[in-house]
C-alpha cells in the first residue's frame, strides 16, 4: 500500500508528455530541397533557416557545391533543432523534401532515404490521386507554385511559394516568421511585397493530405 501511494504521488508531481520533450527531448528535422539552378533552391534554404533561428531554434543551411549551370537539377539541404546542431554534411536521410520544380522528379529520385513517416512538399497542380509515392510518405502538401508564381512575377520563379507551403504543410514554421525572414533577405529578381505575397499564397493555396496504407488519403483542415 506504501508503494502504491508513493508511486501516485510521483505520477502527479511528473510533467506532461508534451511539456516533457520540449524541455528534455531534442529532436533533428532534416530537410532536402530540391530544384533546378537559378530558381533558388539554396536562398530558400537559407530563408528558412532564418525564420526557424527569428523563433528561437538552431538552424543550419547547407548549400549543394559542384558544377550547377542553370536549368540542371540541384538540391540544399537544411537542419533545426532546440538544440545546438553540429552536422554539417548533405542530408542523405530527410525528414521532409520540398521539390520547388514540377519536373525535377523525371530525372531525380526526389524520395531517396526519406524516413519513415515523411512528408513531402510538391510544386504541381497535379491531384492527390494523380501521383504516387513511396512507402515512408505519410504528408503531402501539394501547391500550384508554378501558377501562382506566374501570377505574381510573371514567371516560373517558385522559391517563395514554396516557403508558404513547407509552412502550410508541416506546421514547424509560422507564416509570420517566414514573413520577417523574408523582410531580411535581399532580393536579385523580384520586390519584397512580391515575395511576401508569394509565400502568403503559397500557405494558403496549398492543399495538405494525410496518405493512409489503405490506399486512400484524406485532406487536412
Amino acid at each position: 500500500m506504501l508503494f502504491c501511494l508513493i508511486r501516485e504521488t510521483n505520477l502527479k508531481n511528473l510533467p506532461n508528455f508534451s511539456e516533457f520533450r520540449s524541455k528534455f527531448v531534442h529532436e533533428t528535422h532534416e530537410v532536402r530541397i530540391h530544384g533546378r539552378g537559378g530558381q533558388g533552391a539554396v536562398l530558400a534554404c537559407s530563408i528558412l533557416a532564418q525564420a526557424l533561428i527569428d523563433e528561437g531554434k538552431h538552424a543550419v543551411a547547407i548549400p549543394s557545391f559542384g558544377f550547377e549551370r542553370r536549368g540542371a537539377p540541384v538540391a540544399a539541404f537544411l537542419r533545426f533543432d532546440t538544440a545546438p546542431i553540429r552536422a554539417m554534411t548533405n542530408v542523405y536521410h530527410p525528414d521532409c523534401v520540398v521539390c520547388i520544380d514540377p519536373t525535377v522528379s523525371r530525372t531525380v529520385d526526389i524520395f531517396a532515404g526519406m524516413k519513415q513517416g515523411g512528408t513531402v512538399v510538391l510544386a504541381t497542380k497535379a491531384r492527390l490521386e494523380e501521383l504516387s509515392f513511396p512507402d515512408p510518405v505519410s504528408r503531402v502538401g501539394l501547391c500550384d507554385a508554378v501558377g501562382i508564381a506566374l501570377s505574381i512575377y510573371r514567371k516560373p520563379m517558385t522559391n517563395a511559394v514554396m516557403l508558404g507551403a513547407f509552412a502550410r504543410t508541416t506546421g514547424l514554421l509560422t507564416l509570420a516568421s517566414l514573413k520577417e525572414a523574408l523582410e531580411q533577405m535581399d532580393f536579385r529578381d523580384a520586390g519584397l511585397t512580391e515575395n511576401l505575397s508569394a509565400a502568403e499564397r503559397g500557405y494558403n493555396e496549398t492543399d495538405v493530405h494525410e496518405l493512409k496504407k489503405v490506399g486512400h488519403a484524406a485532406p487536412v483542415a
